[in-house]
């Protein structure tokens, strides 16, 4: 065997290194993750933690302890938030002749904050601060990528519960379908869907085995598919002219908002403009299993903005159109009658509704521009109002942390605002505001979320002419999702994948074939105007007299009364027609005007016949 290596490896020195197969040169993923790393502003406040270069020096070091060889060691201190990651060995710490005379006794305190930092006492605390808060938390912020293919604002979004397909639906009526085990680093989806013609999606949820989702549009009728986007039902829409809405087997006007249960995978509620909310079964399509009316001051209809489900499914709540909060517990023999009714929460409608696991607290969202917490135990007055959070859209959500020590919202862009959509987060202890994230500077936030197993953050953005879903990561402390599909190239294309695009020449679409341009409405027009088609008058009933056509037989009364009467006499109903022509016989004889001119040296003189008649004579 040893003679055998010899010998092929003498012979492997006769051919140059770039004979036979070449190896695929991999990208680190340290490149790969810097070029979707997110730049940091200049500013040193708490609206931008955790920092990036903590969490960049301790993927560094978890690289590092992988034991790759292609990786550079990580740097010993920190780099800057103005500055760009430190890359090779540290440089010297400076060489200052006077401070070495000075220290040479020993040092009492506190150490010198490290060389280079260039920062005062109060720029160390907000550091400090910065870095506990980030630590705290663990927000993944310092990579991001970029879900494309909707051409107006992503209304809704739906992580499944592993992490793998991501739903996005928007104001342009089409669902896309992303999923990362099969995505690469183009970010395209896989299919899109649309589930009701010209009516916007709403919102997107999925079952609890992730099986099935339900897609709610602007429609008064919620659609069902399955994992892979083919569709398994549409529920029925009920009848409109039936007042009394329990009495109607589904929704009668546009829905808008719905989420799948929780804990059970048969059960969906539906709330909708026409001022009720529908809990249905999956396996029956064509009538609901309950049906919520509101209570409300004086009776009518008052559309129900939003609903959500608790954490184990046990309660509904509803945000109504007069500002209300309404919360029904399921439990036997309930009704329409609300276990809790807070009046007059928010002076515009709701947008969002979110309950805790432990059940306690509620998150309102609305577009008055404000974010409310609420004690279920004390309702009487909010815990804490968060103002100044600008609003313009019905799908704009608020949402927990996996850990729930944040709750989180977006903001719309204003006209004259300068830092575009943010993404705000909040402490649910302190009840203060933590960190405003920048997203996008030209479009609005409007659906976010927080997946607890990808440990990435999802923010749906757009305006009128595009739209994308952001999402969040971070290498060290994120897994999969996005981590996955970054890091695979695109697949080269092969010869079947080449599409020719061959010219066709259409001879009849030049001018010299081209038909007559249609002058069917021209026709139509002169046909219609009396001069230009010299049109008769068309007699109303029975003939007329004088030329004059009517129903008294005359065009005028006085004309009727006088044949009535019998001054005027009709001779023509009594006179002859061959002697009505003789008449002209004399004048066409001697003054021709057409035909007989032409022919007066050859035609024959006319002879008529003498009457035999004694009748005739007289």
């Amino acid at each position: 065997m040893e003679e055998d290596g010899e010998m092929y490896d003498g012979a492997r020195a006769e051919f140059p290194l770039s004979f036979g197969k070449q190896s695929k040169s991999q990208t680190p993923l340290e490149t790969i993750h810097n070029a979707t790393r997110r730049s940091v502003p200049n500013s040193k406040t708490a609206n931008d933690f955790p920092s990036i270069s903590s969490s960049s020096k301790q993927w560094l070091q978890s690289v590092r302890s992988s034991k790759n060889p292609t990786l550079p060691p990580p740097p010993p201190s920190p780099p800057l938030h103005d500055e760009a990651p430190l890359v090779g060995p540290p440089p010297p710490p400076p060489h200052n002749e006077e401070e070495e005379e000075e220290d040479d006794g020993d040092m009492i305190g506190p150490p010198p904050p490290p060389p280079g930092s260039n920062l005062d006492d109060s720029d160390s605390d907000e550091d400090s601060d910065q870095d506990q808060l980030g630590n705290q938390f663990r927000i993944p912020l310092s990579n991001e990528i970029v879900l494309k293919g909707h051409t107006k604002v992503v209304s809704a979004l739906a992580v499944d519960h592993s992490g793998s397909r991501v739903l996005s639906g928007s104001y342009d009526y089409m669902v896309r379908m992303y999923d990362f085990q099969g995505m690469s680093s183009r970010l395209q989806s896989f299919r899109q869907l649309e589930p009701s013609e010209g009516h916007q999606i709403r919102n997107l949820s999925w079952s609890p085995t992730a099986d099935r989702f339900l897609c709610v549009t602007g429609s008064a009728q919620a659609k069902i598919y399955d994992r892979d986007g083919l569709t398994l039902g549409e529920f029925i829409k009920g009848d409109m002219y039936i007042r009394d809405l329990k009495n109607t087997k589904g929704h009668i006007t546009g829905l808008t908002c719905g989420e799948w249960h929780p804990r059970n995978k048969e059960t969906i509620l539906t709330s909708s403009e026409d001022g009720s909310l529908r809990i249905w079964d999956v396996n029956d399509f064509t009538s609901q299993k309950q049906v919520i009316k509101p209570k409300l001051a004086r009776p009518g209809r008052v559309p129900v903005t939003t609903c959500a489900w608790d954490h184990d499914g046990k309660c509904i709540g509803g945000g109504i159109g007069d500002g209300s909060i309404q919360i029904w517990s399921i439990k036997p023999g309930w009704g329409s009658r609300p276990d809790i009714h807070i009046e007059k929460c928010h002076e515009d409608d709701i947008t969002s509704l979110k309950f805790s696991t432990d059940g306690r607290i509620l998150l309102s969202r609305s577009f008055d521009d404000s974010l409310k917490v609420w004690d279920l135990r004390k309702t009487k007055e909010a815990l804490k109002v968060f103002k100044e959070l600008p609003n313009h859209y019905g799908q704009t959500n608020v949402g927990f942390s996996p850990d729930e020590q944040l709750f989180f919202t977006g903001t719309s862009l204003e006209r004259d605002s300068s830092t575009g959509g943010l993404l705000c987060f909040f402490d649910r202890v302190n009840l203060e505001l933590v960190s405003k994230v920048g997203i996008s500077p030209t479009s609005s936030v409007v659906q976010c979320s927080w997946h607890p197993k990808l440990n990435q953050i999802f923010a749906t953005v757009g305006d009128k002419s595009q739209g994308g879903t952001h999402i969040l990561y971070d290498p060290t402390i994120s897994e999969r999702g996005a981590l996955v599909c970054v890091a695979r190239a695109p697949r080269k294309k092969s010869i079947d994948d080449f599409e020719a695009n061959p010219v066709i020449h259409n001879p009849h679409a030049l001018p010299l074939f081209r038909d007559q341009p249609s002058r069917k409405r021209q026709r139509e027009k002169v046909l219609k105007d009396p001069l230009k088609s010299h049109k008769p008058e068309l007699p109303m009933t029975g003939p007329g007299f004088g030329g004059r056509v009517g129903t008294s037989q005359g065009s005028l009364l006085t004309q009727y009364l006088l044949k009535k009467g019998g001054l005027i006499k009709e001779t023509w109903m009594d006179e002859d027609p061959r002697e009505a022509i003789l008449k002209y016989a004399d004048v066409a004889a001697k003054e021709p005007k057409f035909i007989a001119p032409a022919y007066a040296e050859t035609q024959p003189e006319p002879l008529f016949a003498k009457s035999d008649s004694e009748d005739e004579e007289k």
